[in-house]
C-alpha cells in the first residue's frame, strides 16, 4: 500500500504528459469530411488485468463492486471490510501511476475538488480511492428541470472556484461538463470536481496552448472545432464550457443543440444561442462574457468570481417555468433522444 502525499512535486519529464494523450482526439467535424467525430466522453484506452473471478473483486481490505453506469471506465464502489465504510475506487494501469497522480499533487487540497483518500499499488494496477458522493450535477439539473438563480449561483460559484484553483496551479480541465461535478453531501449543497484524470498539467504555467482536441460535443468551444486553429487556449476553452454549464443550469436546456452533429457544430462556431428576457441582467451578462466566440475576450476564471451575479447582487425574482417554456424553440430545446455522438444529452 502506498500513502498519498499532499505535496505538489512536478512530474518528471520522462513521464508521459497528459498533453500527449490522444484517447479522445477529434478532427474538425465538417459534413464533407467526418461529421460528428468528436468524442462525447474521455474513455480509458486500457483494461486492467484483474484476477479472473466471478462477482466482486477483493483487494486487501476492500471489496470492489462494479458500478454499472461506469462499466467502461473502471470505476468501482469500494467496501472497506474493516470499517464498513464505502468509497469510490478508480483503477489505472500501474505504468500511469505518476501521470495520473501528477494533477492531484499539483492542485493540492481544495474544498471543491475531490481528493485522493488512499492509493494502493499492485501488479495489476494503481487503485485510487475517493470519498463517496451523492449524485452528479447533470442528474440534479435533469431532475429539477432547471435551477432558480439563487441556487444556481451558490452551486456555480463552487464550480468556478474549483476551475480557478486548477488554472492558478497550471492545470487545464479540458472536459468540463455538469457530470464532472458531484455532491459531497446528501443535502446537495456542496459540490466537488469529481476527478482530474482527464486534465492537462501544463509544462509551462504561463503557456496554456494545447493542440489535442478533447471534450463533450455540447460543451466544446468554437476554436477547438476550427480547422484553421493549430493550437488554442486551454483555459479559455474551459471558460466556454463553464458558460454552457451555467446556461444549462438556469435555463434547463443546452445553449447549442441539434440532432445532427454537423448542425450542432455549426451553431457553436457561429455562437448561435438565445437568452430568455426574463433572466436577470447579471446572469445574462455572465453567460455572454463566458460564451464569447473570441477566446481572448472571455472572462478568466478568477475574474468571473468577481462578477456581481456570482456575488449575489441581482434581483430576487426568478424565472418561472412557464416563461422559459414559452421561449423554447425546436432548435434550442434538448430533445428526448439518444445519439452515440451526443451521449451527454440532458434529458436522455
Amino acid at each position: 500500500m502506498s500513502g498519498f502525499s499532499r505535496s505538489r512535486p512536478r512530474t518528471p519529464s520522462y513521464y508521459a504528459s497528459p498533453r500527449e494523450e490522444k484517447t479522445a482526439e477529434v478532427v474538425d467535424p465538417t459534413p464533407a469530411t467526418n461529421p460528428g467525430n468528436l468524442s462525447p466522453d474521455l474513455q480509458p484506452s486500457y483494461t486492467p488485468d484483474f484476477p479472473k473471478a466471478c462477482g466482486n473483486l477483493q483487494l486487501e481490505k476492500y471489496t470492489l463492486i462494479e458500478l454499472r453506469e461506469y462499466k467502461d471506465r473502471n470505476v468501482y464502489k469500494a467496501h472497506n471490510t474493516h470499517t464498513n465504510r464505502e468509497s469510490i475506487c478508480k483503477v489505472f494501469p500501474v505504468e500511469r501511476y505518476r501521470e495520473v497522480l501528477s494533477t492531484y499533487w499539483q492542485v493540492d487540497c481544495h474544498s471543491n475538488i475531490s481528493g485522493v483518500e488512499e492509493v494502493i499499488l499492485d501488479k495489476n494496477g494503481v487503485y485510487l480511492f475517493f470519498k463517496t458522493n451523492y449524485g452528479d450535477l447533470h442528474s440534479y439539473v435533469r431532475q429539477k428541470k432547471r435551477l432558480k438563480e439563487a441556487e444556481a449561483c451558490r452551486l456555480f460559484r463552487q464550480v468556478v472556484e474549483a476551475v480557478a484553483h486548477c488554472h492558478e496551479h497550471g492545470v487545464v480541465l479540458r472536459d468540463l461538463k455538469l457530470r464532472k461535478f458531484v455532491f459531497a453531501d446528501p443535502e446537495k449543497t456542496h459540490l466537488l470536481l469529481e476527478g482530474l484524470e482527464d486534465a492537462c498539467l501544463l509544462e509551462d504555467e504561463s503557456d496554456d496552448r494545447l493542440t489535442d482536441k478533447h471534450g463533450c460535443p455540447a460543451y466544446v468551444s468554437p476554436e477547438i472545432l476550427s480547422t484553421a486553429t493549430e493550437s488554442y487556449s486551454g483555459k479559455a476553452a474551459d471558460i466556454w464550457s463553464l458558460g454552457v454549464m451555467l446556461y444549462t443550469m438556469i435555463i434547463g436546456r443546452y445553449p447549442f443543440h441539434d440532432t445532427e452533429p454537423s448542425a450542432l457544430f455549426g451553431k457553436i462556431r457561429r455562437g448561435q444561442y438565445s437568452l430568455p428576457d426574463i433572466l436577470s441582467s447579471g446572469a445574462k451578462c455572465l453567460i455572454r462574457n463566458m460564451l464569447r466566440r473570441d477566446p481572448t475576450q472571455r472572462l478568466t476564471a478568477d475574474v468571473s468570481l468577481l462578477h456581481p451575479w456570482l456575488a449575489g447582487h441581482w434581483p430576487s425574482s426568478s424565472v418561472s417555468q412557464t416563461c422559459v417554456d414559452r421561449r423554447q424553440t425546436t432548435d434550442q430545446t434538448v430533445p428526448n433522444i439518444k445519439l452515440t455522438e451526443l451521449k451527454d444529452d440532458l434529458f436522455d
